[in-house]
């Protein structure tokens, strides 16, 4: 390049909601880069959208934006229009069209050559948010960043020299320290270049300029590096910039010194042994609903993740804009784009298969390789998301990519073949949720995608590890497959049938397995959060979601519900998280998500909202202390001792720092009220999952409910973890003694109540019609969408509740203390009951357990209340009293209850 002119600023505008071309009058202005809707152009709609944002300003056709260029001022050889990031654009120059290009990824670049030195033109690009030929996946999605229209990012004209580079790739080579370079050059097929490198972005150069000779219209170089180099990975990304001069044509370029590489199981980096730490990304910026262009605000997004302890970002069906890579050149991301599909591959000979579309994606996926390979941050790519179809023609494929460079890590997709997944033959890594049906590697699953998890069916403790069902013992078939070879899979928002087969039920990958879209544990809404969407996308679910709850009378909880469905989910993801870690045979994971995603039925599944603020339920050093580089575990059977027992606990010690931590001390503490006992031991070993000790603490006797805290972590550093425990008395009898214990109230027990008593209710639960099953674990992504698609599978509809709302206060609860949320106590009692529905008679009755219901139905539901009839009071219990009573929380639980009971005058 010699020169540019920058075509930002104002436009000529006309939408052509007919896409006709006809009667095309310019009558109104846009400000580029923009889109329609984030310029608020078109006609406003009133839609209130549930399932996802409403996009205020929706306009999907033919959008002409015109404006005149001059380009005598560039004294060039060759002129390019550069359009940075678009839909489907055609190029006209005083009314002739130079093409039509249709890139989701990739910018449009159009020649213009012809063109310089004429003086003023008139320059008209059309572009269609309209007639893809893909779907897009989260490239369009209303789910996401919406389907817009506009142009964005750098709107340029560029000039060249007689003589320039396109098409450059760099190839480090850490081992030699030099720099392999390839280049197509244009306009001369004989010639000298120099190429130079500084280091980036402060432009200090690195080593002497080489000139280097090309031919045949082809540059191949290899380039010294200077000797102290330095290498570029999460913990040292050192970035350089390599420069092409032809001539005084300059083509700049960011690089990094990396090698990737796997073997057993697990990635490297520069020859050291890397764990994904990975969020999902699907490019939700609520703001703009668009993907930002913009360095600086990638860096804000990717700081705060890195504040998280992420390492890594998988795109979900898209490929983000350069100012991401360059974003996470700089702070030492691993990232992952993905081809913009999620579906069916067919086989040239299927009869489904759609020539046109699987070209379009080929292309993509060249085009990312070709507009990013350079930087060091784009580690891996992806073929879609949760694909089926033929597995030859997805491994062909890939091929191709993985034939033209080799610089990244391929895989066959995401989560691909759900239940009978495989390893190709160009495979480099896995990325999955299981092995076989019933061979799992995360702790949460939809109903139409059981069997769930462990975090869903067992109760909390710190000893899951998924190494079992890595290397498998048994041989587990998938159930799922019928007797004609087709299995019901999620597909999308919806389902779909499909062929599958089980040559793959014992899967053992060798490759490195990364385990996808971990967690997915919803909190409630936080209605406060409306008035934070001041852009074109609008946030009328929670509008709507907030009206429901008010006109089931609910409204006054709605912060009570955000806290405690949050804490629960908090816990749910620290559990998910340390199950990863504790497991060796795993090379990663993909967390869905550390961010709200806005659509898919709203699934408010982060710890930081859409807009990837902090959303005040934990905070970054606390979440780091189950995800990050290095993490200390400790190792149980339960969150709930018993009194006056051993409390039994293992320390080990996950490492991927890169220095040593051989020799430091770890040090424990268990406080409970007065007690604190401590203890100490050495790390032993640089292995990176290394056991460091066994420990032992007796427990005090108490007489309710104590809190109790084990706090881990390694002397002098940053590396800690803590474990909040419930010691619960030892109970082995409940005395009912002056308690009246009925199944419903019947004519004995409103004698009682007359005579101004209470009466405690069991009913029987078989018989309980107006409830819902009682479920500890947080609702999986978001009740809406997967309740829709287990009618279509015809399987059981998903619990859909969040968690606990305890009145603390209540002294029915006074011999059971316990906090507002869900905690581990809890779970033998919520699993044992039901949840009774109270709609419309709260007024009467007083809720003492309250479970959250979702945000669509909104129930008023209590697994313990109370109300007053007949002048007396009647307690309802919704749970299994045998249950109950065979359970050492539930033990405490009833005593608390019958106390109550009985003293209540």
């Amino acid at each position: 390049m010699i020169g540019k002119i920058n075509l930002q600023g104002t436009w000529e505008l006309f939408l052509d909601y007919n896409c006709t071309g006809e009667n095309v009058s310019y009558n109104e202005n846009i400000k580029l880069p923009d889109t329609t809707s984030n310029a608020r152009k078109g006609k406003l709609n009133e839609a209130r959208e549930t399932g996802h944002l409403t996009d205020s300003y929706k306009f999907e056709g033919w959008a002409w934006y015109k404006r005149t260029i001059n380009t005598n001022a560039l004294k060039c050889s060759a002129l390019e229009l550069f359009l940075e990031r678009t839909r489907i654009t055609e190029v006209f120059v005083d009314g002739v069209s130079l093409g039509v290009q249709d890139s989701f990824c990739a910018p449009h670049i159009y020649d213009l050559t012809e063109f310089i030195g004429t003086g003023e033109r008139e320059l008209v690009i059309k572009v269609a948010n309209v007639s893809y030929k893909t779907k897009g996946g989260h490239m369009t999605s209303p789910d996401t960043q919406t389907n817009w229209n506009g142009i964005l990012g750098r709107i340029e004209l560029i000039g060249y020299g007689a003589a320039h580079c396109k098409n450059v790739v760099i190839t480090p080579d850490i081992h030699a320290g030099t720099v392999k370079v390839t280049a197509d050059i244009i306009g001369a097929e004989n010639g000298k270049a120099v190429i130079f490198a500084t280091n980036y972005p402060d432009d200090t150069p690195i080593s002497k300029p080489v000139e280097c000779s090309f031919s045949n219209g082809k540059l191949i170089a290899e380039y010294p590096m200077c000797k102290n180099f330095k290498l570029w990975s999460e913990h040292t990304p050192y970035l350089y910039e390599l420069c092409i001069d032809i001539d005084g044509d300059i083509s700049k370029h960011i690089f990094g010194m990396r090698e990737l590489s796997t073997a057993n199981g697990k990635f490297s980096v520069n020859g050291k042994l890397t764990f994904l730490r990975g969020k999902h990304d699907g490019m939700i910026f609520p703001k703009t609903a668009y993907a930002s262009c913009d360095v600086d605000e990638w860096l804000r997004v990717m700081k705060i993740s890195r504040s998280f302890g992420i390492n890594h970002y998988r795109f979900h069906t898209c490929c983000p804009p350069e100012a991401a890579f360059i974003a996470a050149d700089i702070l030492g991301i691993y990232m992952e784009p993905q081809l913009p599909f999620w579906g069916t591959v067919h086989a040239s000979n299927d009869e489904d298969f759609n020539a046109e579309e699987q070209e379009f994606l080929i292309a993509e996926g060249f085009a990312m390789l070709r507009e990013f390979g350079n930087h060091p941050s784009f580690c891996m790519m992806s073929m879609g998301n949760e694909l089926w179809g033929s597995k030859e023609r997805i491994n062909e494929v890939m091929g191709l990519y993985k034939n033209t460079d080799r610089r990244h890590l391929y895989t066959q997709g995401s989560n691909n073949f759900q239940w009978s997944p495989c390893v190709l033959e160009n495979d480099d890594f896995f990325v999955g949720v299981r092995l076989a049906k019933d061979r799992l590697i995360r702790g949460s699953y939809a109903m139409c995608d059981a069997p769930l998890g462990h975090i869903q069916t067992d109760k909390p403790a710190a000893n899951h590890s998924y190494d079992s069902a890595v290397k498998s013992e048994k041989t587990l078939h998938s159930s799922a497959i019928s007797e004609d070879g087709t299995v019901q899979i999620q597909y999308g928002t919806t389902m779909k049938t499909v062929k599958a087969n089980e040559s793959d039920a014992d899967l053992v990958p060798e490759i490195p397995i990364v385990t996808h879209e971990i967690g997915q544990f919803e909190t409630y809404p936080n209605f406060d959060e409306i008035g934070k969407y001041t852009g074109s996308l609008k946030a009328r679910n929670f509008e709507v979601f907030r009206e429901r709850l008010e006109a089931n009378g609910l409204g006054h909880l709605a912060k009570d519900f955000f806290y405690c469905s949050g804490q629960l989910a908090k816990a749910c993801y620290k559990e998910e998280l340390e199950s990863v870690f504790r497991s060796k045979l795993l090379a990663g994971f993909q967390i869905l998500d550390i961010q709200d995603f806005s659509g898919q039925g709203t699934a408010l599944v982060g710890m930081l909202d859409a807009f990837m603020d902090n959303k005040g339920i934990i905070t970054p050093e606390e979440w780091r202390e189950f995800c990050n580089d290095a993490v200390i575990l400790a190792i149980f059977d339960s969150y709930t001792l018993l009194a006056g027992t051993n409390f039994s606990f293992d320390i080990r010690l996950v490492n991927y720092r890169p220095e040593s931590l051989v020799g430091k001390n770890v040090i424990y503490r268990f406080e409970c009220g007065d007690i604190c006992e401590t203890g100490s031991a050495v790390i032993a070993s640089d292995e990176n999952y290394a056991d460091v000790c066994h420990a032992s603490v007796k427990l005090p006797k108490v007489d309710n409910i104590t809190p109790a805290v084990l706090t881990i972590e390694v002397e002098g550093t940053d590396i800690r973890n803590h474990y909040e425990l419930e010691i619960i008395p030892d109970v082995r009898e409940v005395c009912f003694d002056g308690v009246h214990i009925f199944s419903g109230v019947n004519s004995e027990a409103e004698k009682i109540l007359a005579e101004g008593k209470t009466i405690l209710i069991f009913p029987e639960l078989e018989k309980l019609q107006n409830s819902i099953d009682g479920f500890y674990c947080q609702d999986f992504w978001c009740y809406p969408m997967f309740r829709e698609i287990s009618n279509m599978m015809k399987k059981p509809e998903p619990v859909g509740t969040m968690g606990l709302v305890n009145d603390v206060s209540h002294p029915a609860l006074k011999g059971f203390s316990c906090k507002k949320y869900s905690t581990p106590i809890w779970w033998d009692i919520v699993m044992s009951s039901k949840c009774e529905i109270l709609d419309g008679k709260s007024a009467d009755k007083r809720v003492i357990v309250r479970m959250i219901d979702n945000f669509e139905r909104n129930h008023d539901l209590a697994i313990l209340y109370e109300y007053d009839m007949g002048g007396g009071r009647v307690v309802v219990c919704t749970s299994d009293l045998e249950k109950l009573m065979a359970s050492p929380e539930g033990r405490v639980f009833l005593r608390s209850v019958a106390d109550y009971v009985r003293d209540v005058p």
